[in-house]
């Protein structure tokens, strides 16, 4: 085989020739280059070493120089040892694999390889701990419904509440606040820890950051459109989402945060929502349960197929919750200040009738939730003592 380079030199794209034409030789065939560019013959000594074949210089007809290039054992075998991130032989390419090695790192699903690439340090690289089949289908719902904060909120919207209302929104929304920032903080801190195989999970878990984010910023926008600070923050609710942010098992963290603390936090929304005085509480409200209701579904759907392919972690989800209880028993739980604004936000006025219904609002929001706990829960396989008990047990704080 002979390949003639012309004037192309290595530092204009020469080696790509080399290389394709190159790969057509057989273990112990020659190639015999030839080409005027300055340092040809220097630059394809050096390819053949990297490469791993035979270089030789040669003296043609007229004295002009050319060079023999060997394919030698060292190049056919640099992939022999490789492997596909694709599955089982006769799967299909990109099949997702059970376990898949530290040492494939961050080469996408289905790619090959080559020997001798470093082990990274992922901790969640068991199928059974993080997969969901239905990650696919959630990313792609969950790009699909982004929205613009700027845009989709009505910040311009008559925005006439009475003060002391007004002052109950801003004191809901820093509550708001912080929680989001412990339901951005979750998935973030296991993204790191996921091995890249499992990539849909990965995608899912960042939409849902990119989600509380967003929540962060419309809270936060609509607690200042008409006061210069946020309300209270206290240390009970400070050490309920610690408990969360710091749970190491990613399953029971999942179980924690979406199935119950996201599920409970749908009833408030929407409680919020139904609520509002004015219609720009009333949207963030509305598009922040919009996503959490995807976290929601996403966060059964992981823990479901979890517990089909694994029956025995469901006791330990349940000593998840247990064990977070116990570590919350001397707090107050939910702020008190929290508890006021929303019964100020159902009531509306500060008329004896408004405030009680307000209170028994409030009332049946807390008799919502823990049915809607409940639910959750039996569509786990949680027996009907069993549900009640933990849901009983998830932390005052609601998240």
């Amino acid at each position: 085989m002979r390949l003639d380079l012309g004037d192309l030199g290595f530092d204009e794209g020469a080696h790509l020739l080399v290389k394709r034409a190159s790969r057509q030789l057989s273990l112990g065939e020659e190639m015999h280059v030839t080409g005027n560019a300055p340092e040809l013959f220097t630059h394809l000594r050096v390819w053949c070493r990297s490469e791993g074949s035979a270089f030789r210089l040669e003296s043609g007809r007229g004295g002009d120089a050319s060079a023999a290039i060997i394919r030698s054992a060292a190049e056919s075998d640099r992939w022999a040892g490789a492997e596909s991130c694709g599955g089982a032989r006769g799967s299909e390419p990109a099949a997702v694999v059970e376990q898949p090695p530290r040492t494939w790192g961050l080469a996408a699903r289905g790619a090959t390889v080559e020997v001798g690439a470093p082990e990274y340090g992922f901790t969640l690289v068991d199928k059974t701990e993080v997969w969901s089949a239905q990650a696919p289908r959630f990313y792609a719902q969950g790009a699909a419904a982004q929205w613009d904060p700027q845009t989709a909120i009505p910040w311009d919207a008559p925005c006439d509440v009475p003060d002391d209302v007004e002052d109950a929104i801003v004191q809901i929304m820093t509550y708001l606040i912080e929680n989001e920032t412990a339901a951005l903080m979750v998935p973030s801190r296991f993204i790191a820890q996921l091995h890249p195989h499992f990539r849909e999970v990965m995608q899912v878990l960042a939409l849902q950051a990119a989600d509380e984010a967003r929540h962060i910023e419309i809270f936060t926008r609509r607690a200042l459109l008409k006061r210069d600070k946020l309300g209270l923050s206290t240390s009970g609710g400070q050490a309920s989402l610690k408990t969360l942010i710091e749970e190491p098992d990613y399953a029971v963290a999942s179980f924690l945060l979406s199935v119950l603390g996201e599920g409970t936090f749908l009833n408030l929304l929407r409680f919020i929502e139904m609520h509002a005085s004015d219609p720009i509480t009333a949207a963030v409200a509305r598009f922040a349960a919009q996503d959490e209701a995807r976290h929601v579904a996403f966060g059964l759907a992981h823990i479901g197929e979890h517990l089909e392919r694994n029956p025995a972690a469901r006791s330990r989800l349940a000593a998840g919750v247990r064990r977070r209880s116990d570590a919350l028993r001397h707090t107050a739980g939910l702020n008190a200040e929290v508890f006021d604004a929303l019964i100020i936000l159902a009531a509306g006025s500060w008329e004896h009738a408004a405030i009680r219904r307000g209170f028994q609002r409030v009332m049946q929001l807390t008799r919502d939730m823990d049915e809607g706990r409940q639910k959750r829960l039996a569509r786990l396989g949680f027996d009907q003592r069993e549900a009640m008990e933990l849901s009983g047990l998830h932390t005052r704080n609601f998240m």
